[in-house]
């Protein structure tokens, strides 16, 4: 049942992409072709880490009058786990470059490709 829904719906599709008399029956509403700039978006931001120490440390802090002095161990815990969220960071952007090539920022993207525009016409 499934298969003959599938080949179905394949020929649907084949029939309204076929050229009847010479024109598609699909029309696109906006021209195939590619635009010569880039969204300017900001890359997204990595989730944050070490909240949990933090926040046991403003506790003490607040507890305590906000005297550093009475609270060593929560701020070596707290410094300790950012330390070691910036290695595992570290370690994993050396590991992305091995393996991928960097995006470029959207305000380059765009220059390059102001610099190679497209050919505008359809084909």
């Amino acid at each position: 049942m499934a298969m003959q829904g599938g080949i179905s719906m394949q020929e649907k599709v084949a029939r309204l992409v076929s050229k009847q008399a010479k024109k598609p029956v699909l029309k696109p509403n906006r021209p195939l072709v590619l635009k010569d700039s880039v969204a300017n978006r900001k890359p997204k931001r990595g989730e944050a880490t070490c909240i949990t120490e933090m926040s046991q440390m403003m506790v003490c802090w607040k507890a305590n009058h906000f005297v550093e002095a009475l609270c060593p161990n929560e701020m070596k815990t707290f410094y300790t786990c950012v330390k070691k969220a910036q290695v595992e960071a570290r370690s994993q952007s050396e590991q992305m470059e091995g393996f991928q090539m960097k995006r470029l920022p959207a305000k380059q993207a765009t220059t390059l490709l102001k610099r190679f525009p497209n050919i505008r016409t359809e084909v």
